[in-house]
């Protein structure tokens, strides 16, 4: 085996590890709250400290990585994730608990960006495509995957550990990674490092916290005034910290965020898309996984293996999705997001039909097809949007399109609860779950709908045409240390 295809391994899993403990935490939320005796707002901040930290720390991280190397940051964020993990397999408050859970998410933050930094540099454009395919089937995988192994291991009681299993299970993977990438991952970096922008950390951190704090705890602070004073604020955190930005790159060139990688058509056109995208995932995955368990009783596991229909069909499209993004570019992403739009039609019909007898079964050929359109979708994307990201700022692009997708997942979770459980009511019944679910959907098909109609906004240069942009640096200029 080549010394690259172990290398892409690892941070391949490193991301799926991520993925999956964004939703593997969920269906071990009721054991939590029995064994810690945890309070309603432990158990959202168990799930919302993760986002936010993780949040919070991509942009970061993926600078960090152009600084001092993507394998050493890449090791701290792969070590810090284990020994948090562990920290939360040993919490014995619910306190506690959320605490590990933050400092988790940090070091998630750190990790995640060095995998599509390390892509940019580790293959030539031509070669990026069926990378960025496999990370893409792996990404559908990864959420629905969580599902599944929460649901088995909390119902299991593997070893008698109950739900510390769910955090436990990532400390022996950690210990692999850490093992296998400090021999096989390049140390890439720029030849000309920039300095860490402190000041643009501070100013990237506070506008990624008033966006999605105010996403995250909205609904549970019931839409109170200052969540939106939150959200008021965080235009004017944007603004100065794009000026900060632009003098911090007249002054040194070595600015947190290159704001000329916003002149990158390919690469700001794909942030639109990509947030509109991640919308509809959390959307989706919010409102349908509540109601099938509390409108239809399904267990965490059958829940699981129902939204598992999605990841069949993306491993079934799979093959294909790197040889039709070469040949079709940007309108195999239009495909893929009104596949998914379609698909979700077809559930909403199936969900209203069938009513209190609906099964797994029935939604399966729905959530399949949706899974194919995820993988035509997510295949190109990243092709077309960081293909002409000059190597230098591969850290910051990462982290800036990672940044994205949270902020898109956390405004699908967001507009989605509030939907669903407004529509639910205090007391639901089956008929406003019901109602609640559909809703929510519609807003899942619009947000899918739009996500592939702005690839008609991308440029149409195929992968292997692409050059860097005018006075920009090539790939070869980085330097790559073993």
């Amino acid at each position: 085996m080549k010394k690259r295809t172990i290398a892409i391994t690892v941070l391949i899993i490193a991301q799926f590890i991520d993925l999956v403990d964004t939703t593997i935490t969920n269906v071990a939320l009721p054991s939590i709250q029995r064994d810690l005796d945890a309070t309603d707002a432990h158990l959202e901040w168990i799930m919302a400290g993760y986002l936010l930290a993780f949040a919070v720390l991509l942009i970061t991280g993926g600078r960090l990585g152009d600084i001092f190397g993507r394998r050493t940051m890449f090791l701290i964020g792969v070590a810090g994730f284990g020994l948090s993990s562990l920290w939360a397999a040993s919490a014995d408050t619910g306190t506690m608990l959320v605490a590990a859970r933050v400092v988790q998410g940090g070091f998630a933050g750190v990790m995640v960006p060095q995998v599509l930094s390390s892509v940019q540099v580790m293959y030539e454009p031509a070669e990026r495509g069926k990378i960025y395919g496999l990370i893409g089937a792996m990404s559908a995988l990864g959420s629905v995957v969580g599902l599944i192994a929460g649901g088995w291991m909390v119902e299991a009681d593997l070893f008698g550990l109950g739900w510390r299993s769910v955090f436990l299970v990532n400390v022996p993977i950690c210990v692999v990674l850490l093992a296998v990438a400090s021999i096989f991952v390049p140390n890439s970096r720029s030849d000309n490092p920039p300095k860490l922008d402190l000041i643009g950390v501070v100013l990237a951190s506070t506008t990624v916290f008033l966006v999605e704090f105010p996403l995250i705890d909205g609904r549970m602070a019931d839409w109170a005034p200052w969540i939106w004073v939150m959200l008021g604020a965080s235009p004017v955190a944007l603004v100065v910290f794009v000026l900060q930005q632009r003098a911090k790159m007249r002054r040194d060139g070595s600015s947190l965020l290159p704001m000329q990688l916003f002149a990158n058509h390919g690469f700001s056109s794909g942030l639109v898309v990509q947030i509109l995208f991640w919308t509809a995932n959390g959307c989706y995955i919010l409102s349908l996984g509540y109601y099938l368990q509390t409108a239809l009783g399904f267990s965490p596991l059958a829940t699981g293996l129902t939204i598992f229909a999605m990841s069949v069909g993306s491993i079934v499209i799979s093959p294909a999705g790197d040889p039709l993004a070469k040949k079709f570019g940007k309108y195999v992403i239009l495909a893929g997001g009104l596949i998914q739009a379609a698909a979700f039609v077809w559930a909403i019909y199936t969900i209203n039909d069938k009513g209190t007898s609906l099964s797994g079964w029935d939604l399966a050929l729905a959530l399949g097809i949706s899974g194919a359109g995820m993988v035509l979708l997510i295949v190109p994307l990243l092709d077309e949007s960081l293909r002409t990201v000059p190597a230098v700022s591969a850290g910051a692009a990462s982290g800036a399109f990672a940044t994205f997708q949270q902020l898109g997942y956390s405004l699908g979770v967001a507009v989605g609860g509030v939907v669903f459980f407004n529509t639910a009511g205090d007391r639901p019944t089956f008929d406003s779950l019901n109602e609640g679910v559909i809703k929510a959907l519609w807003i899942t098909v619009a947000a899918f709908a739009l996500s592939g109609l702005c690839a008609l906004i991308m440029p149409k240069l195929r992968p292997h045409d692409a050059q860097p942009a005018e006075g920009q640096p090539e790939a070869p200029a980085v330097a790559a240390s073993h």
